[in-house]
């Protein structure tokens, strides 16, 4: 009898724990799912919030964008000189290097590791690596859209057409007019900048900053895009990647910058998995 009921307590206790595990398995998986639609809300509401910025500039913004303005404009003044000695350069150039210029900007490659980086994050439940990839994610989503659109309006011809700087022909369609901006040289600096706010040594941002600008160097000299073009894909994704990272700031206690979000206003749009919505933050 004695036995019997021993190995009756053994059958409950183990019954017990293959529930306990269920029941931890479960809240495991509920828990992942809830930080994946936390996260994937953030990547909506991350790009709403940077189209929305404008509205809210303030005096020195604009002096940041007639900075960029007079950059820009300086370097077209000089896009055809500076296409002839990149082409008269080229074959000092490694074939490694114009390959990783083109492989490393393809949307499809850019996508594949920034969802691995934010995949790493959620399931090892780091939720400083999860804002880092929700911020590449939005970022990326973000400069993408914006530059093809860019593209397709202004219909700039590429230098390998031989029509010259000057010449566009907007929503002309064909890929020998979508110059400006430069895809490759907006995905891989945007990725560049997300990776190099982690750290505060310059001796590691440096070489981050070179290995996310060459992409866009080497569009040039593969006659995919002007100077001015490459330039001004790199400040539009600083400044998206910037402005959502400053609306991470208030979704995520593990930080890496100390911005103060007291007064951020914003647009947003929301994700729940079953809702979506717009939101107005102030």
């Amino acid at each position: 009898m004695k036995k019997i009921i021993y190995g009756l307590c053994l059958l409950a206790a183990w019954t017990l724990s293959g529930q306990s595990n269920s029941n931890s398995f479960t809240q495991s998986n509920q828990s992942l799912w809830k930080d994946f639609t936390y996260d994937m809300g953030n990547v909506f509401q991350g790009v709403g919030y940077a189209y929305s910025r404008p509205i809210y500039w303030q005096q020195d913004d604009f002096y940041k964008l007639g900075a960029t303005t007079a950059i820009t404009l300086g370097l077209y003044s000089i896009d055809d000189q500076s296409r002839r000695y990149f082409v008269e350069h080229k074959e000092n150039v490694p074939n490694l290097i114009l390959d990783y210029g083109w492989y490393a900007g393809s949307p499809q490659n850019n996508y594949g590791a920034t969802g691995a980086v934010y995949l790493t994050g959620l399931f090892t439940r780091n939720e400083k690596l999860r804002r880092t990839g929700v911020l590449l994610l939005s970022s990326a989503t973000a400069t993408g859209f914006l530059q093809q659109l860019t593209k397709s309006v202004t219909g700039r011809a590429r230098p390998q057409t031989n029509l010259g700087k000057n010449h566009f022909k907007p929503f002309g369609g064909s890929a020998g007019y979508r110059s400006f901006p430069s895809g490759h040289a907006v995905l891989t600096f945007t990725n560049a900048h997300v990776i190099a706010k982690q750290f505060d040594s310059w001796w590691i941002k440096g070489p981050i900053y070179a290995i996310g600008v060459t992409p866009g160097l080497t569009r040039i000299y593969e006659e995919q895009h002007w100077a001015s073009d490459v330039f001004l894909s790199w400040v539009l994704s600083y400044f998206v990647v910037e402005s959502i990272d400053k609306y991470l700031d208030k979704k995520y206690e593990q930080k890496y910058n100390a911005t103060s979000t007291d007064d951020l206003t914003s647009l947003n749009f929301t994700f729940t998995g079953n809702r979506i919505g717009v939101v107005y933050s102030f």
